[in-house]
């Protein structure tokens, strides 16, 4: 995908690296031997623990509250749950987590851009990876208790999207920050796609409490890694070569000095009152509705409407994230085609790709509400999840188009909002399906998904912009002619004083 800096950078920073690129002496498929690139594989492991850390709730509380046989003294069989939590209790105990994460989306970032993002990025998954292991503990002391510990743990998770960006800021060339993120944040869907059957597996062979343990442990060991190999710069790598350093610093010098900008006053303002801002965060929204209903409930979906065992249940739960993690670099370098080639504009593009995974989204929901078939359902929902990757393509970049310099705070503002339907959806799932083998209530949850990917569609439709907006031009452009005007009037006053030929009076003094 093609990178707003490419497209911002001057002739100078292509210049360096394509020159850097040419006297490359490693070969490019040894990535073990480019720091930047371990960095990343790191990277993308912890973000597949990450998420490992953040669903396995979901396969375990299907094991945690099913109901088993069980053989009293005087011989009756009788069916019991280890814990006989209703479909409500559920919804309070799966949304738990999203309480603490919507909390720490913008101070994530704040917080690396002071002490590091290497710092914050492996604390924000080891304190996780710890709460995990002791989440059998906590479960089987007292409920409340269990509440609390996900809400820390989103807490915690919380900083690690926007802090991961303070290490791309020293560790990724201009040209090489789309593929870099991009191997990084894919391991969100693998992770994803390797929990929910591995949770199943565990689960059925050795207990529910296995899931924590293991990827408990998992985490711990991932962020051992982390800390001894990864640093927050490459002039800290002890292990790095000369000639990767010098690629490195040399491209990102050039940038800084290209690109230097003022010291911008953030508006706030503007970006309430911008249309194309609400675009985005409500598209944002949108598909974060359907993909954390799925996420929290399609296990339960599927062992109580097509009367699945846990295992298939887990595996077939995974499937769509695995489709969302194929589709994802296919949509991206599709939409930068469309744009290389000049057939479409990036407001069209952005539109086209955002509305058209929405629809394609509503239309795959609601037909899974009614095929009733292990395959058939399987296959909309695969869909309807991996076509998201089309909007992702859309709303996800259109930060970078309306208001380069503020994408970041921009990503942060959507987010937060769009973190919301983690904390509603499971816990108004839990009041609308109170029969989990009910396939009326589980409608009414997918007609509901359907129709906020409809609204977001046409809201994203209406008011959507790929053009730099005014309020980004002017703050930038004011504050450049003021600081022109600054410096002019100073080094006139200097010269005056220095002549002795100027001497202020009271007024302007």
């Amino acid at each position: 995908m093609v990178h707003p800096e490419e497209r911002m950078s001057p002739n100078s920073v292509k210049a360096v690296q394509s020159d850097e690129t040419k006297r490359a002496p490693e070969s490019t498929w040894m990535f073990w031997k480019m720091r930047r690139y371990v960095v990343a594989l790191l990277a993308f492991l912890g973000f597949c623990t990450s998420y490992a850390l953040r669903v396995n709730l979901s396969i375990a509380i299907v094991a945690m509250t099913e109901f088993k046989n069980t053989t009293l003294d005087n011989g009756t069989v009788i069916q019991e749950r280890e814990f006989d939590w209703d479909t409500k209790v559920q919804g309070y105990v799966l949304s738990s987590f999203f309480y603490g994460y919507i909390t720490t989306q913008l101070i994530g970032g704040y917080l690396a851009a002071r002490i590091g993002g290497k710092r914050v990025f492996g604390t924000g998954i080891a304190v996780t990876a710890v709460l995990t292991l002791v989440t059998p503990w906590v479960a089987q002391t007292n409920f409340y208790l269990l509440i609390v510990v996900r809400i820390i743990e989103g807490i915690f998770e919380g900083v690690t999207y926007p802090c991961i960006h303070a290490i791309w800021a020293k560790w990724a060339p201009p040209l090489e920050r789309s593929r870099l993120a991009t191997i990084a944040f894919s391991g969100s869907y693998i992770g994803t796609v390797i929990s929910m059957p591995l949770c199943s597996l565990l689960a059925s062979s050795f207990g529910w409490e296995s899931i924590f343990y293991c990827f408990g442990t998992v985490g711990i060991i991932w962020c051992i890694l982390w800390m001894v190999i990864v640093t927050d710069s490459p002039e800290e790598d002890s292990k790095i070569s000369e000639y990767e350093l010098n690629f490195i610093t040399s491209a990102l010098n050039e940038e800084s000095k290209s690109n230097k900008k003022a010291n911008l006053k953030i508006p706030w303002r503007s970006f309430a009152t911008s249309m194309p801002v609400w675009a985005i965060t409500v598209s944002h929204f949108s598909e974060n509705w359907g993909f954390y209903t799925l996420l929290t409930q399609l296990p339960k979906f599927m062992k109580g409407v097509l009367d699945m065992k846990l295992n298939a249940a887990g595996f077939l739960s995974a499937l769509p994230y695995l489709a969302m993690a194929i589709m994802t670099q296919f949509s991206g370098h599709l939409a930068d085609w469309f744009l290389v080639k000049g057939i479409l504009t990036t407001t069209q593009v952005r539109r086209t790709f955002n509305c058209s995974g929405f629809v394609a989204q509503t239309i795959f929901m609601m037909t899974a509400a009614y095929w009733l078939h292990p395959v058939g359902t399987t296959f909309c929902l695969t869909m309807a999840v991996g076509l998201g990757a089309f909007a992702w393509a859309g709303f996800s970049i259109n930060h970078l188009d309306i208001a380069p310099q503020y994408a970041s705070i921009l990503m942060g503002f959507g987010n937060t909002f769009a973190t919301i339907p983690g904390i509603v959806s499971p816990i108004l799932t839990g009041y609308i399906v109170t029969d989990e083998t009910s396939i009326s209530e589980w409608r009414v949850v997918f007609f509901i998904s359907s129709g906020i990917y409809l609204f977001g569609a046409v809201f994203y439709g209406t008011f959507v912009s790929g053009e730099l907006q005014p309020w980004a031009v002017e703050t930038q452009s004011l504050k450049t002619d003021f600081e022109r005007y600054e410096d002019k009037n100073r080094t006139s006053r200097q010269t005056h004083y220095e002549n002795k030929s100027f001497k202020p009076d009271s007024d302007y003094s």
